[in-house]
């Protein structure tokens, strides 16, 4: 039997959690040799998730640099992941989303003649400065993959109207789901510990009290943007002294220093402001289970919290994802303090609002988007020889 090499290539953590279950699907593959190359744009949140779905890659870049530039991380990305696969010579290069990664990869392997397949391809918002740099990443990832899986049919429909061929566009769901319905399943027969919070779990264990999830990361909320969404959780901290607030804080300095100074004052004062270091991929999975609602710019997050029943209010002015929005699991607030704080207080004070948004629902997948993804990667792959 023929054996087909297939290289997995990715950097993030987001990137590691949805491309986890089609690398243990291609394992399950007879013909397919499946080879893991991480460039470890995300260094140490990367190795947790890789830890947890018990990932080894075969080849580690290591191309993380303390206060990187986007610039220099892609001059340096494209010149190794070009040298690996002129060494390496895969049948098909597989990459996912919209990180400075997925476009080098897909860059240095049209350069190499590599075929590339894309998950979690077709989202748009059709602004190229929002999300930034990810919406310019993706649409020229589009450019040049030859297979796109769209998560959803609206993200199939903006492919096609960007006239890619039909016949290399299928909808599979995203995997995130597949990852997200296995982590649940684990850390609800073992729940992590989380020392720093376990005063938190236990007031919701009694039914004594309620956590709000806040996460920010998004380089086009640097600045103002971060500012206003810290003004805005100090005061709903101040207005619901009976409720906690969580913080899991990005490592990105321009995350890190807002939210801190802003933030610290606050969390020392008030005693519900519980600003914690980042997670790994199952307490923090444990972290959405056990929280009331989410305030976020992840796209990720938009993605999970839905199929967990949690209403999500987007700190952003638009989003790629508008399949929850339109069922009514996500709302769009931007970063105005006012709007941050009204709603959020809305779900906090009002039971029939909140009942209409926390519904568990899945417009981006069954969990089982890795099989689909997997099958036509090898239907491409044995056509082409």
């Amino acid at each position: 039997m023929r054996k087909f090499n297939i290289a997995v290539i990715f950097g993030t953590r987001p990137e590691a959690v949805k491309l986890a279950p089609v690398i243990l699907a291609l394992r399950q593959q007879p013909a397919a040799e499946c080879r893991v190359c991480v460039t470890a744009q995300h260094r140490n949140m990367l190795d947790q998730v890789l830890e947890v779905f018990g990932i080894k890659p075969d080849t580690d870049l290591n191309l993380m640099q303390p206060n990187q530039t986007l610039g220099a991380f892609t001059g340096r990305a494209v010149t190794a992941l070009d040298r690996y696969l002129a060494d390496t010579q895969p049948h098909l290069a597989i990459v996912q989303g919209d990180t400075t990664t997925v476009f080098c990869a897909a860059l240095a392997a049209f350069y190499q003649k590599v075929p590339v397949a894309h998950v979690e391809a077709g989202l748009r918002t059709g602004n190229p400065r929002a999300p930034w740099p990810e919406e310019i990443n993706r649409v020229l990832a589009s450019r040049l993959a030859d297979l796109h899986f769209a998560p959803t049919t609206a993200s199939r429909d903006n492919l096609l109207r960007e006239n890619l061929p039909a016949e290399r566009i299928f909808v599979t769901g995203n995997p995130v789901i597949d990852a997200l319905f296995m982590a649940a399943a684990r850390v609800r027969e073992n729940p992590p510990v989380i020392p720093e919070l376990r005063q938190v779990f236990d007031n919701i264990a009694a039914g004594r009290r309620r956590m709000v999830l806040i996460t920010g990361h998004r380089r086009e909320n640097f600045g103002a943007g971060f500012d206003n969404i810290c003004q805005a959780i100090a005061e709903l901290a101040r207005r619901f002294p009976e409720v906690d607030f969580v913080y899991p804080v990005h490592l990105n300095p321009q995350v890190r220093r807002p939210v801190h100074a802003a933030l610290g004052a606050a969390a020392r004062r008030n005693g519900n402001i519980h600003l914690v270091e980042p997670l790994a991929y199952l307490p923090f999975v444990y972290l959405m289970e056990q929280s009331a609602l989410i305030l976020t710019d992840s796209g990720g997050v938009q993605e999970e919290a839905p199929s967990l029943g949690k209403p999500v209010l987007v700190m952003r002015d638009v989003t790629e994802r508008p399949e929850a929005v339109a069922a009514g699991t996500v709302r769009i607030v931007g970063t105005d303090q006012a709007r941050v704080i009204a709603e959020t207080e809305r779900l906090l004070s009002d039971n029939a609002e909140y009942a209409r948004m926390a519904r568990a629902h899945n417009p981006y997948g069954d969990g089982r988007a890795a099989g689909r993804i997997v099958r036509e990667c090898m239907n491409f792959l044995m056509l082409q020889g």
